[in-house]
């Protein structure tokens, strides 16, 4: 998997000037059927990809942590939040709270989570590429598709479907 990791890195630099360009255009005139062409996507993506061999999202990078994150996360750990706060998190220049480090410290080593049930709305829509109106978080999406073996998939895909 870490070659297949360091491979997608590379693509997606490779890819990054014509995808900023393809999203740039994107932005500026949406097919009207984007929604749906991306849910399409998306969903045949996924049934092929299985995220517990890769799990580098919470390996690389963290998600936002919302005030209603924080209040399920800590309920569901017996933690009072601010505890859940002072162990797990930090806030970051933006002043969100993101986790203190990565790799997240629910991941096990089998890449399950094990706060799966309760985890941040950011874990459970990456890679956001089922979200509605998505050519608006295209510089998110160039972010995933260096993370994301499944978001670099998409929007290759994406780009052979969708005419701009």
């Amino acid at each position: 998997m870490n070659k297949q990791l360091e491979d997608l890195e590379k693509k997606a630099k490779e890819k990054q000037v014509e995808n900023k360009k393809f999203f740039t255009k994107l932005k500026k005139k949406p097919p009207k059927n984007l929604d749906y062409v991306m849910q399409e996507l998306h969903e045949s993506e996924f049934e092929k990809t299985d995220c517990l061999n890769c799990a580098n999202c919470c390996k690389t990078t963290g998600p936002l942590f919302t005030k209603a994150d924080i209040q399920r996360i800590a309920k569901y750990l017996r933690l009072k939040p601010q505890n859940f706060i002072a162990n797990y998190l930090r806030v970051d220049e933006e002043q969100d709270y993101v986790l203190q480090s990565v790799p997240c410290a629910f991941l096990d080593d089998q890449n399950y989570c094990t706060i799966y049930d309760v985890r941040p709305k950011a874990c459970r829509e990456f890679p956001h590429t089922d979200r509605k109106k998505f050519q608006q978080i295209s510089n998110l999406t160039m972010k995933n598709v260096a993370i994301c073996p499944a978001a670099f998939n998409i929007v290759e895909a994406m780009k052979k479907v969708v005419k701009v």
